[in-house]
């Protein structure tokens, strides 16, 4: 199904006018020493098709803690969680390991490239966990990507031998391997400067204009320019939702 679909594009959702991502009432709490501790308390949110959402708030406010409830890293302690329409409440972990490798895309902060392999091995080794495409496919895919972030020239080497913002363009290869609906975003730009940071988010923000749903989590405000909506979070709840400051031409709207 995915095989004629252009490298590093999402699938089509069925009934993509529905939210792509979508939590009713989430909250998770952690058993501490001193206590419980409620990282996120009755969260709702709703992400539509094809979204640049950041997700902003300082440290304990509870977004690496959303972003792995997306990724069904984490499960909820109470409240629903749906993403590519899927309901993740439902899943066994093993289950949820396999949804996760082609419905989800992870950017980390600290890249996370295998040393000892290439940089197309690392993209490559995703296709290798789904087997979604034919082996003698996957190579060749994995170089369109690369292509498409901008670092093809660099296939061959070893992450050691990049920089940082070729090493993070090679993680968000990887995590378009499968060509997944959603890719997430744990502070991806934390360890680059300024102008290579810039031009990660402009990379997102053309990965979501080809309609890739891009949930990013940033200590940055500045990105309010570049993205479609920007979430504020504190202390687990919803602060503030801000549409109309972000890159609404999408839907229209004014700045």
């Amino acid at each position: 199904m995915q095989d004629s679909q252009v490298a590093g594009a999402p699938p089509s959702i069925s009934g993509s006018s529905h939210p792509v991502i979508e939590l009713r009432d989430v909250t998770k709490a952690y058993k501490t020493p001193a206590g419980s501790f409620v990282a996120l308390d009755r969260l709702s949110l709703t992400v539509p098709h094809g979204q640049f959402l950041a997700v902003v708030g300082k440290s304990g406010s509870g977004k690496s803690t959303l972003i792995n409830m997306i990724a069904g890293i984490d499960r909820p302690s109470s409240g629903e969680i749906r993403v590519a329409a899927t309901r993740l409440n439902d899943f066994s972990e093993s289950k949820l390991a396999s949804w996760r490798g082609r419905q989800v895309g992870i950017v980390f902060q600290f890249f996370q490239l295998l040393p000892t392999l290439t940089i197309a091995e690392n993209v490559v080794l995703p296709m290798d966990f789904c087997a979604i495409h034919a082996a003698k496919e996957r190579r060749p895919r994995a170089l369109d990507i690369l292509e498409r972030v901008g670092i093809a020239d660099q296939a061959d080497k070893l992450p050691a031998t990049l920089s940082g913002g070729q090493q993070q363009r090679a993680a968000i290869a990887r995590a378009l391997a499968n060509s997944p609906p959603v890719l997430l975003a744990d502070e991806p730009t934390g360890n680059l400067d300024s102008h290579t940071a810039d031009s990660i988010i402009e990379l997102f923000a053309g990965l979501s204009a080809a309609r890739t749903t891009v949930v990013i989590v940033t200590h940055e405000r500045e990105i309010a320019s570049v993205v479609d909506r920007m979430v504020m979070l504190s202390d687990g709840s919803i602060a503030s939702d801000d549409r109309a400051g972000a890159r609404g031409a999408k839907s229209g709207a004014s700045r």
